[in-house]
């Protein structure tokens, strides 16, 4: 056999063992074409008479390159698909190597899955080694139980006591929910707090009741006020849940920046630029590079620049201040610590605010109406047919619909990477995908 004949046939084998370690219907076609030009090209047939081996080698060698990227792109589909109790118990067996009881672990590791199970990944896995390597360098203590400093009938002030977010904030809003239910409405502020994940959480927590919920927190400084060159307040966000009928509710979940510095996170893993107005440079201009927005960490608050009205941002971000840092006597403003992947040596201390309101107190008919106005939005003739009006919580809405249809969770190789990176850290069963 010619040299040009080897050739051939090792890169035909090179596509045979590259597509044949799938049992997918669709790499089994990939294969089954493979084998078909291998067929050909080994027996000489009139396809490639006439044609000079180098041709040939080259027709080959595309299909080759063709197939393995389709493998590829299949094998990173199937790869990136976790079902969500497998993300919980991996998160959960993280937080128990890292100094954590088992109950707060649990309450870590709910909180992050339905962040992802909701589409929120700024704040589901993507926190996780943040959250580890503060409990390592004991930033962060996993073994707390907040504790109530002063209250009333229908309040409480709360001390974390530099407790795990969830921790603090599951305490806070079940103490909400329980004075609401008593006489119409719980409001709660907790100082020394951590990181608490999608504010949502804790607002889902009083509309499981029947009732509304409100939260909010401070956060590291990361927003630039409207004439700023550098960062003055948190993303600061703010979540509001309301339940309708039959199912049905109001849950809104946002930043009061441009968006959540997360967001950024996530696009660096990606490798993919942001959209222009998210972030500005060091010298404070806009920018759509991820890694300078994120190095820079001045986010845009919301609305953008001062011309788009980006000072109704900064001022909702303000109030939340207000609500979290102020009333709480925590840290506030640029007072409170820079929060890195690396961990912090320094105690946060966050403030945050829980209000859970009992709409029966008010006119009967609440949950009718709101099922009433939810329809009536969704109901607008849209601009695009394909794209109808949604309601605050119905992309989470969709998303979850997309998991269970998909049976998983998808993640990027990026952040499969870094969990790989703790499970061999922490020694703990690293993630299993769905075959």
């Amino acid at each position: 056999m010619s040299l040009s004949s080897l050739r051939i046939c090792s890169s035909i084998q090179f596509c045979r063992q590259s597509l044949i370690t799938s049992s997918s219907r669709e790499l089994y076609k990939l294969t089954k074409n493979i084998r078909h030009i291998s067929t050909i090209v080994e027996s000489r047939t009139t396809v490639f008479r006439g044609l000079s081996n180098d041709i040939v080698i080259a027709q080959v060698r595309n299909l080759h390159i063709s197939s393995v990227n389709r493998m590829a792109q299949i094998s990173e589909e199937k790869i990136g698909l976790v079902p969500i109790e497998e993300t919980r118990r991996f998160m959960t067996d993280c937080f128990l190597k890292s100094k954590c009881s088992p109950e707060n672990a649990k309450a870590m590791a709910d909180l992050l899955a339905e962040a992802d199970y909701r589409g929120h990944f700024s704040h589901g896995m993507n926190r996780l080694e943040m959250y580890i390597n503060d409990l390592h360098k004991n930033s962060t203590d996993g073994n707390v139980i907040p504790e109530v400093l002063k209250e009333s009938p229908a309040t409480a002030w709360v001390d974390g006591k530099n407790g795990l977010g969830a921790v603090v904030g599951n305490f806070c809003m079940d103490l909400a929910i329980k004075k609401a239910k008593e006489v119409g409405v719980g409001v709660v502020t907790a100082r020394r707090s951590n990181h608490y994940g999608i504010a949502g959480w804790y607002t889902m927590r009083a509309m499981h009741e029947g009732l509304i919920g409100m939260s909010g927190t401070n956060t590291s400084p990361l927003m630039t006020p409207t004439r700023s060159m550098e960062a003055g307040l948190g993303t600061n966000p703010l979540s509001f849940a309301a339940p309708a009928d039959n199912g049905d509710s109001f849950v809104l979940d946002m930043a009061t920046t441009a968006v959540a510095v997360g967001k950024i996170e996530i696009q660096r893993r990606k490798g993919e630029p942001i959209p222009h107005g998210w972030a500005h440079d060091s010298k404070g201009n806009l920018t759509t590079d991820a890694g300078v927005a994120f190095e820079s960490a001045c986010l845009a608050p919301l609305g953008g620049s001062e011309i788009t009205s980006g000072y109704k941002g900064y001022g909702l971000g303000a109030m939340i201040e207000v609500l979290c840092g102020i009333l709480s006597g925590s840290l506030f403003s640029n007072k409170v610590r820079k929060w890195t992947h690396f961990g912090s040596d320094a105690e946060a201390d966050l403030g945050q605010f829980f209000i859970a309101i009992d709409p029966s107190c008010f006119a009967p008919g609440f949950t009718g109406r709101l099922s009433e106005m939810n329809d009536i939005l969704r109901n607008l003739t849209p601009v695009d047919p394909e794209k109808p009006v949604l309601l605050a919580g119905d992309p989470e809405k969709n998303h979850m619909k997309k998991v269970d249809s998909d049976g998983g969770v998808r993640y990027t190789p990026n952040q499969i990477q870094t969990c790989t990176n703790l499970s061999q850290r922490l020694d703990v069963s690293p993630i299993k995908f769905i075959n």
